[in-house]
C-alpha cells in the first residue's frame, strides 16, 4: 500500500495535476460564460477538454524526462523521473498520454486532431531543444496556452472576440511567467549550457524586456477591446492593470531565486483571476 501511494503521488507531481485541473476549468469557463454552451450535456466539450489535459500531462512528463539534470540543481526535491518513476516508464507514459489525447480528438473534430498533433510535436521539440534557446521556448509554451483557450472558437465554429481577448491574455501572461521562471532557474540552466534570455542578456536586460512585453500586452488587449468587444475600460483597470502594476513593482525589486519564485506564482494568480472574471463579463 505504501509503494502504491508513493507511485500515485509521484504521478500526480509528474503530470502537474493541479495545472491540468486549472486548464480544464479555464476551458469549461470559456465555453459556459463566453460561448453560452450547455457544458453539462456537451460531450464534444468533455472529450476536447480531456484530450487537452492528456496532451498537457504528456508534455509535463517529457519535459521532466529531458530536464532531470537541470532540475537536480534548480529543484532537487521535486525530481520524480529517475527516482520514483524510471526513465523508460516516463517516456512510455508520455507516449500513451499523447496518443490518447490525439485519439479522443478524433471523436470531436479533425481540426482539433490537427491542433493536438501540432501541440504534441511542439511540446516534444520544446522539451528536447527549444527551452534551451533564448525566447523561442518561452514563446512556444505561451502559444500553446493561448491556443488552449482559442481552440474553443474552433470547437463551436464561431468567432467570439471575447474568447480572443482571453486567449491573448493567456498567451502574454504565460510568456511573462516563463521568462520569470528562467530567471528563477538561472543557476541550473547555466550549469548545463542552456541559452535562456537571463543567461544571454543578464537579469537587468531581461527585466527591461518584461516591462516592454507587459506594456505591449496592455496595448494589445485594449486595442482588441476597442475594435471588437467594447467593454468598459474600468473593467480592465481593476481586473488586469492593477495586478499587472503590482507585478511590475515587485519585479523591479526582485533579485533572489525566492523573489522570482514568488513572482512566478503570482502570475498564476493573475491568470486564475482572469479566468474567474469571465463570470462577470
Amino acid at each position: 500500500m505504501r509503494i502504491s501511494k508513493k507511485i500515485i503521488t509521484a504521478l500526480f507531481r509528474l503530470t502537474r495535476t493541479w495545472n491540468l485541473l486549472i486548464l480544464v476549468f479555464a476551458q469549461y469557463f470559456t465555453a459556459w460564460f463566453l460561448l453560452k454552451a450547455d457544458i453539462f450535456t456537451d460531450w464534444r466539450l468533455l472529450l476536447m477538454c480531456a484530450s487537452s489535459a492528456l496532451i498537457a500531462a504528456g508534455g509535463y512528463v517529457i519535459n521532466d524526462y529531458y530536464d532531470v539534470k537541470i532540475d537536480l540543481v534548480n529543484n532537487p526535491n521535486r525530481v520524480v523521473v529517475g527516482r520514483s518513476v524510471p526513465r523508460r516508464h516516463a517516456i512510455l507514459l508520455h507516449g500513451l498520454l499523447s496518443v490518447a489525447g490525439i485519439g479522443l480528438a478524433v471523436f470531436v473534430s479533425w481540426w482539433i486532431v490537427a491542433i493536438n498533433i501540432f501541440s504534441v510535436s511542439l511540446l516534444w521539440f520544446y522539451s528536447n531543444l527549444l527551452k534551451r534557446l533564448p525566447f523561442v521556448g518561452n514563446f512556444a509554451v505561451a502559444l500553446l496556452t493561448g491556443l488552449s483557450i482559442g481552440v474553443l472558437n474552433i470547437l463551436y465554429d464561431v468567432f467570439n472576440p471575447l474568447v480572443m481577448v482571453y486567449a491573448v491574455f493567456a498567451f502574454f501572461m504565460t510568456l511573462v511567467r516563463e521568462i520569470i521562471k528562467d530567471m528563477e532557474d538561472l543557476k541550473g540552466d547555466n550549469t548545463y549550457g542552456c541559452k535562456t534570455i537571463p543567461i544571454v542578456w543578464g537579469i537587468r536586460k531581461t527585466k527591461n524586456l518584461l516591462y516592454v512585453i507587459i506594456g505591449f500586452f496592455g496595448v494589445v488587449v485594449l486595442l482588441i477591446n476597442q475594435l471588437y468587444v467594447k467593454l468598459s475600460v474600468i473593467y480592465f483597470l481593476m481586473l488586469l492593470f492593477v495586478p499587472l502594476a503590482w507585478l511590475v513593482a515587485q519585479l523591479v525589486k526582485a533579485d533572489t531565486k525566492r523573489d522570482y519564485s514568488w513572482l512566478s506564482s503570482f502570475c498564476k494568480v493573475i491568470m486564475l483571476l482572469g479566468i474567474l472574471s469571465m463570470a462577470i463579463v
